[in-house]
């Protein structure tokens, strides 16, 4: 797996924090130092801490779980709605509902609502009801395509959050915290890195920033996936060669009847 490139990161300003006044003294560890009432983050421990969580996100990719990707905020919605995809992952760019992880059945029956709502609208009972009755449903088809669109695949629990900003997504963080969910996520220097699995210090306000180690780490979940391929490419095989070289029931059975004829023969001359 390559390492993240600390070049990089510089450029998208991922080192600067909040002001002074606004830090979270827990993010002390992560901080290198005060300019102009600004703390700047230290980027040797943000390398360190996304290699981590790309090893990490890269194990869950290979056994084949979901990671759900969060961020409602305006700087990383779209840049997280392409990194998850890019990856066909789980995301949650628009609003995060009250209970979408700690009360995932009535989530996975409103999503089941939306997929009733295209089947009507595919079969022909979409055209016999009243045009108010059409505009209530499309309305309604819309309002869950925006909010749940994005996990519609999501038949399960995810088995990791990934996270942008977790004072924002606090609400995401103290479900996944419940459920025992491991949390990932960039944390910046007004926030409590404590309520983290893994910690990514780093600026959560600007796009380029988020776009750079969202980069890193899906570029990890990708070669997860490519390995997981791999394992079922040659299980699959093995499989295969060894259903090809065991003999079929039935041939089994003649051989088993020809070796009983064999001995009888034997046996009667024993007898004389």
């Amino acid at each position: 797996m390559a390492r993240t490139n600390f070049e990089q990161l510089l450029e998208a300003g991922c080192h600067f924090g909040h002001l002074k006044r606004k830090w979270n003294p827990a993010m002390a560890p992560y901080i290198f130092m005060e300019r102009n009432g600004i703390h700047i983050i230290d980027l040797n421990k943000t390398v360190v801490k996304i290699d981590e969580a790309a090893e990490a996100l890269k194990a869950i990719a290979r056994s084949g779980r979901k990671i759900l990707f969060v961020s409602t905020k305006k700087q990383g919605k779209d840049v997280i709605a392409a990194a998850a995809q890019s990856v066909g992952m789980p995301y949650i760019s628009e609003r995060w509902a009250g209970g979408m992880l700690t009360n995932f059945p009535t989530i996975r029956k409103a999503v089941k609502k939306m997929t009733s709502i295209d089947k009507m609208m595919n079969d022909g009972t979409f055209d016999n009801v009243s045009k108010r009755e059409k505009l209530q449903i499309t309305r309604q088809r819309e309002k869950l395509e925006k909010n749940l669109g994005s996990i519609a695949d999501l038949t399960r629990l995810p088995s990791a959050l990934f996270v942008v900003d977790v004072m924002k997504e606090h609400i995401a963080v103290a479900e996944a915290q419940r459920l025992g969910i491991p949390v990932f996520a960039i944390v910046d220097t007004n926030s409590n890195p404590n309520e983290v699995d893994y910690v990514i210090p780093a600026n959560d306000d600007a796009s380029a920033s988020i776009e750079v180690i969202l980069g890193a780490v899906c570029g990890a979940i990708k070669e997860g996936l490519e390995e997981r391929k791999v394992e079922k490419a040659d299980e699959n095989a093995a499989a295969a060669e060894a259903s090809a070289e065991a003999p079929a029931p039935k041939e089994r059975r003649q051989r088993v009847r020809k070796s009983d004829k064999a001995e009888k023969p034997a046996e009667a001359e024993k007898a004389e």
